[in-house]
C-alpha cells in the first residue's frame, strides 16, 4: 500500500512512517516542518526506495493537489496537528488554522482525488485523533467511541472540530474514512516540551522537575510504537466509517510518572540522585483535565490489537532512548518555547519560567 502521511515528521507521525516502511508499505510524508518537526527522526528511511517526502503546508490546496497527482496514494493517514495544550492557550489561531483550516483542504484534496479515480472502494483517510475531545473524566469511567464530546482547550476543541470535518465529509460525500481518539502517546522522538521528556532532560542536567499542581492528573499512557501498530491496523483491515478509541490501558498521575522516571534515572545515571528531590510543585495551567482515560473493547473485540507494553517497561525503554540519544534531542533545546514555562497567561503572554508540560 501506498500511504500519504501527513505529520510524519513528528512524534506520532515518525513511529508511523518507521513502522509503515517496516511493514513493507510506501510512503510520502507530507510536512511543513514546524518547530516541533525533528527531521533526524527519520534518518534511518530518509533513503529508502519507499520512502518519499514532500515539504508542504496542509492548508496549500494546491500544492496538496500536486502531492496526490505525483504519488497517486491508496490511503491519507492524517496525523498533522498543533498538539501542545501550553501553546495553545497562549496562541490558540496557529490550532485553529492547522487543526481546522488545515484539515478542510486536505478532506478536499482527498476527495477531489478519490473521485477522480472513480470513487476506489479500497482507499482511506484516516484521521488520527486524541481523547481530550471527549473533555475530562470523574474518578471512575471511560472514554469510548460513543462518548460526548466536550472539549475544555483550544487544543482540543480545535481537534473536536477537525474530527467532525472528517466525520461529515464521510456522511455527506461518501469518502471512507476511519477515525481514532488515542490516549496519551509516549516513547522515543518525543519533541522536548512533553511532560516525560522534560522531566527526563531536565533531571540529567540536574534541574527542577515542575509538575503542575499536586500532580494528580491523571492519564492512560500509551507506547507511541505499540499506537503506530495500532493506526496501521486500522488502516488496513478497518470498514470504511470506523471509529476507534485507542488506550494504553495504562493509567497513572502525573507525579508518579515523574518518580518513576526518577526511580530509573537513579539507577542508570547516579549523578543527581535521588532525582525525586528536584520536583517542584508550579501553579497549575488552567483548565487543566482531571482524568483521561479509554475503554479500548472495540479494537481489541474488532481487530484483534491490544498494547505490547505495560507502563514501568516502555518508560524504562524511554528513558534508555533519550540517555543513548543525545544528538536527537540537543538541537531541540534551542527552539522557541524549549524550556520556558508556557499556558499560564490567558492574556497569551507566555511567562519564562520552570518548563512544564503535564498534559
Amino acid at each position: 500500500m501506498k500511504i500519504l502521511v501527513t505529520g510524519g515528521t513528528g512524534f506520532i507521525g515518525s513511529a508511523v512512517v518507521l513502522q509503515a516502511i517496516r511493514d513493507g508499505h510506501q510512503v510520502i510524508n507530507v510536512d511543513c516542518l514546524t518547530y516541533a518537526a525533528a527531521t533526524a527522526s527519520l534518518d534511518a528511511v530518509a533513503d529508502h526506495r519507499s520512502y518519499a517526502f514532500a515539504q508542504v503546508d496542509i492548508r496549500d490546496r494546491a500544492a496538496l493537489d500536486a502531492v496526490f497527482a505525483d504519488h497517486q496514494p491508496d490511503a491519507v493517514m492524517h496525523l498533522a496537528a498543533e498538539s501542545h495544550v501550553d501553546r495553545s492557550i497562549d496562541g490558540p489561531a496557529a490550532f485553529v488554522e492547522t487543526n481546522v483550516l488545515g484539515t478542510f483542504p486536505m478532506l478536499e484534496a482527498a476527495r477531489a482525488y478519490w473521485v477522480a479515480r472513480a470513487r476506489p472502494a479500497s482507499f482511506r483517510f484516516h484521521h488520527i485523533s486524541t481523547d481530550e475531545v471527549f473533555g475530562s473524566l470523574g474518578e471512575t469511567g471511560m472514554f469510548d467511541e460513543d462518548t460526548r464530546y466536550d472539549p475544555r482547550s483550544p487544543y482540543s476543541a480545535s481537534k473536536a472540530g477537525s474530527d467532525h470535518l472528517v466525520s461529515a465529509w464521510g456522511e455527506t460525500y461518501g469518502l471512507p474514512i476511519l477515525l481514532t481518539n488515542c490516549s496519551n502517546n509516549y516513547g522515543p522522538r518525543q519533541f522536548p516540551e512533553k511532560l516525560i521528556p522534560v522531566t527526563i532532560l531536565n533531571a540529567l542536567a540536574g534541574k527542577p522537575l515542575p509538575i503542575y499542581g499536586a500532580g494528580l492528573n491523571i492519564r492512560d499512557w500509551l507506547y507511541v510504537e505499540d499506537h503506530a501498530d495500532a493506526l496501521l491496523t486500522v488502516l488496513t483491515q478497518a470498514a470504511p466509517g470506523a471509529t476507534y478509541a485507542i488506550g494504553g490501558e495504562n493509567e497513572a498521575r502525573n507525579i508518579d510518572i515523574v518518580r518513576s522516571i526518577c526511580a530509573i534515572l537513579d539507577d542508570r545515571r547516579p549523578d543527581h540522585a535521588p532525582h525525586a528531590d528536584l520536583i517542584t510543585h508550579v501553579t497549575d495551567r488552567p483548565g487543566h483535565d482531571a482524568r483521561y482515560a479509554i475503554d479500548p473493547a472495540r479494537i481489541r473485540a474488532e481487530l484483534n490489537w491490544q498494547p505490547s507494553l505495560e507502563l514501568q517497561e516502555g518508560l524504562a525503554r524511554t528513558v534508555d532512548w533519550y540517555l543513548d540519544n543525545a544528538d536527537w534531542w540537543q538541537p531541540l533545546q534551542q527552539r522557541a518555547g524549549v524550556g520556558v514555562r508556557l499556558g499560564t497567561d490567558t492574556t497569551a503572554t507566555a511567562q519564562a519560567a520552570p518548563h512544564t508540560a503535564a498534559s
